[in-house]
């Protein structure tokens, strides 16, 4: 079967994530500066990165398809940590986030035959976790590419110790928010 849109994304989360509800769907990668701006709001950073991959995508893909990009961001204290460096910088991190509460945006951008975004706000909240246990996470590999030094959906999980909000906006593309777009572009989830 053709697919329904472009997901302007290399993460394979989200297209699991698409793939979960039966979104047919062709994968674009693109690459642009993620870097936040100077005074930038985490909602207003997670919105504009995200448009700014549709927008990308729409001008290298030549198909017609909607295309649809997403972006997300761990938030603590009102500043966004992003994917780290090295493992010093994920140590530090997640040191900060051990017993605490932090908010995950997740923009999502689609572009069809107009641009529409909506932004997933969710909460966490870590158990303690000790040097030992960050030190071992980062061994596994699975922190290395991560904002905020974690996959929810993986090893991580055993350090949540509460969550409210999206549980597939934490893992980089919320569901509900995807959906309500996506219809509003014409294309059902359920038959």
């Amino acid at each position: 079967m053709s697919p329904q849109i472009i997901l302007a994304s290399a993460s394979p989360r989200r297209s699991e994530l698409l793939k979960q509800i039966g979104v047919r769907h062709r994968v674009v990668a693109v690459d642009i500066d993620e870097a936040p701006l100077p005074y930038e709001a985490p909602d207003a950073y997670v919105g504009r990165v995200a448009a700014e991959k549709s927008e990308a995508c729409r001008l290298v893909d030549r198909s017609g398809l909607p295309i649809l990009a997403a972006d997300t961001s761990v938030i603590l204290d009102g500043r966004i940590l992003g994917k780290p460096e090295d493992m010093q910088h994920a140590i530090e991190m997640l040191s900060r986030l051990s017993g605490r509460s932090h908010q995950v945006f997740s923009a999502v951008s689609l572009r069809g035959d107009r641009h529409w975004q909506a932004l997933s706000v969710s909460e966490v909240r870590f158990r303690p976790i000790s040097h030992q246990e960050i030190v071992g996470y980062w061994q596994t590999g699975e922190p290395c590419d991560k904002a905020g030094a974690y996959a929810i959906q993986g090893l991580a999980s055993t350090f949540i110790e509460s969550m409210s909000g999206s549980f597939s906006g934490v893992m980089g593309l919320p569901l509900f928010e995807t959906a309500q777009l996506l219809a509003q572009q014409g294309i059902t989830i359920l038959p």
